[in-house]
């Protein structure tokens, strides 16, 4: 059963409890459209072709190292209805770095509830990250006029060693080609 929270049902999360997503690390995500809408272009002969909007979110992705200069971009891929991607976290501050930060700022600030979040300040977290890119293509497309929404959640995997990596990179230079039996497909999808 799901839980209430003021007295409204909400989805339990899928991250993984109590892990600090904004530590570095290498993280798989795939980020879909709403209703797995083909907002990007196609894919001809195993290759994506992109319409306007699949130009904005590949411009916008490439932008997020750029952004944010803790992030490096491993392989990715959009589809007609999804992204898939790789991202590093690689902070220059370790974590103890961060909570020792925390700490002086709190002794120094007048502000002493600023970071109420126990992995401390949340602006090069995972989701920060997804967020910040979502939140920039939606207002791009919508000052062209284009209509276009994300779903509203995303999927992530933290990526735990080499072989899985590989696999993963494998997965995502590949999609495109398996476009025909992917399940985020929908001439695939049973209803």
């Amino acid at each position: 059963m799901y839980e209430k929270f003021k007295n409204k049902f909400r989805i339990q999360t899928s991250r993984l409890q109590n892990y600090d997503y904004s530590q570095n690390g290498m993280y798989f995500v795939t980020i879909c459209t709403k209703n797995r809408e083909e907002f990007f272009g196609e894919i001809v002969d195993g290759k994506m072709i992109f319409n306007e909007i699949g130009k904005i979110v590949k411009e916008e992705w490439s932008q997020t190292p750029i952004i944010r200069q803790d992030i490096i971009l491993d392989e990715w891929t959009i589809m007609p209805n999804h992204l898939h991607g790789i991202i590093e976290i690689k902070n220059e501050l370790t974590r103890d770095d961060i909570l020792t930060c925390r700490d002086a700022l709190q002794c120094v600030s007048t502000d002493v509830n600023q970071y109420k979040n126990k992995f401390g300040p949340q602006r090069n977290n995972l989701s920060s990250i997804i967020r910040g890119f979502k939140g920039a293509t939606t207002k791009r497309c919508h000052m062209c006029n284009l209509n276009f929404t994300w779903q509203s959640r995303f999927y992530d995997h933290v990526i735990r060693n080499n072989k899985s990596l590989n696999k993963i990179r494998e997965y995502i230079q590949t999609n495109p080609e398996a476009w025909e039996r992917d399940r985020n497909n929908l001439e695939n999808l049973w209803i």
